[in-house]
């Protein structure tokens, strides 16, 4: 979904298994503690952890983009305010996965990188935000030293003068001198850090969680009930239906004739409220399962109703009735969205399945 600036989980370059999210690895995933499955991440799945969670801070950004590996120039996943990305406002994500707390030896030469962006590519501004991310957090030093962003430049700008480290001695006279007029014209409060407690926290309200985690699915919000005039993505399933009705009462042509019938007008508005529960599912699945759930869950629903479906009826009316009974009744047990389906969500899959032409109630309409 795109929802203003907001980036859909679909557009993000996220790794994702091929199958749909199953009900037993959104109910207990890993036999670990969060905290502790984080902690057997290699840096790559660190770095994609945190573009997952990043993700969840969506409505603050444009885009999302992971740069990890060499070449990325100290930016591992940075969050875009504005479609010019690093000549716009952006937030600074810089993952570090090691098995020790961050000390400010490790910090140094990482935010040298970000200083020499600018320097190197004036096009480029420096971050809004620059935050380290480790699962082990910051060492209680460079914890005091982010906690008061004065000391922290001038210990920086100490580096930036006499450490013999790599990428300091490295600098030639004119980086130098531009990197120290930088930083001492920045404000250093842009430096911070988010806690393992936190990023796990907001990490919850991704699609990427349970598949993580386990712990189950949220609650589904309350969905509302279908508009009061017919909206053209429900014309498929709301054409066959009126054909359904018309091989058992002659009187019913037209979705409109349906709608006053006395029969067929109560029939139509449970299978519309049907369908906007189905509707309000599939929206609850992408954004909060992985891709590919909810058209595995339809799969496997129509796995279940096909037989049904395809075998003689008496008419088009109850090939539904026994179709949408099927549908209910079905032992539906490996997605994870079984956790919060309700037997509406199921007769409106069916109505999904119709829209989409693989279900239907009249074969020679």
């Amino acid at each position: 979904m795109e929802d203003g600036n907001r980036v859909s989980v679909r557009d993000l370059q996220i790794p994702y298994p091929a199958s749909a999210l199953t009900a037993s690895q959104a109910e207990h995933g890993p036999r670990l503690a969060p905290r502790k499955v984080i902690q057997t991440y290699d840096p790559d799945e660190w770095e994609i952890f945190i573009e997952e969670w990043a993700n969840g801070l969506s409505s603050k950004y444009v885009r999302v983009q992971r740069f990890g590996g060499s070449g990325d120039r100290g930016v591992d996943v940075a969050g875009f305010k504005t479609d010019r990305g690093f000549e716009g406002e952006w937030d600074c994500f810089q993952g570090k996965h090691y098995d020790k707390s961050l000390t400010p030896s490790i910090a140094w030469p990482e935010m040298l990188k970000v200083f020499l962006l600018p320097v190197r590519t004036p096009a480029y501004k420096l971050p809004s935000s620059y935050s380290f991310i480790a699962p082990r957090g910051l060492g209680t030093h460079l914890a005091h030293l982010v906690s008061s962003p004065t000391e922290l430049r001038a210990k920086f700008l100490e580096q930036v003068e006499s450490s013999t480290a790599k990428p300091f001695r490295e600098l030639d006279s004119k980086d130098r001198s531009a990197v120290r007029a930088l930083a001492t014209a920045t404000d250093f409060s842009m430096f911070g850090s988010v806690e393992v407690l936190a990023l796990i926290d907001q990490h919850r309200m991704t699609p990427y969680h349970s598949a993580r985690f386990g712990g189950g699915l949220p609650a589904r919000p309350a969905s509302e009930g279908p508009p009061q005039e017919v909206g053209p993505q429900e014309l498929v399933y709301l054409t066959k239906l009126v054909h359904a009705y018309q091989e058992r009462y002659s009187t019913v042509a037209t979705i409109a004739s349906a709608e006053v019938h006395d029969k067929a007008g109560v029939h139509l508005q449970r299978q519309r409220e049907s369908f906007f529960r189905a509707e309000a599912l599939r929206t609850f699945a992408r954004d909060r399962v992985l891709p590919n759930t909810f058209e595995g869950l339809q799969n496997e629903l129509f796995d279940a109703v096909i037989e049904t479906a395809e075998a003689e009826h008496p008419d088009g009316l109850e090939r539904l009735r026994r179709t949408l009974e099927q549908a209910v009744n079905a032992q539906l047990s490996t997605n994870a969205l079984i956790q919060v389906t309700e037997p509406a969500d199921r007769r409106g899959i069916c109505h999904q399945l119709a829209n989409d032409d693989r279900l239907t109630w009249v074969a020679d309409k």
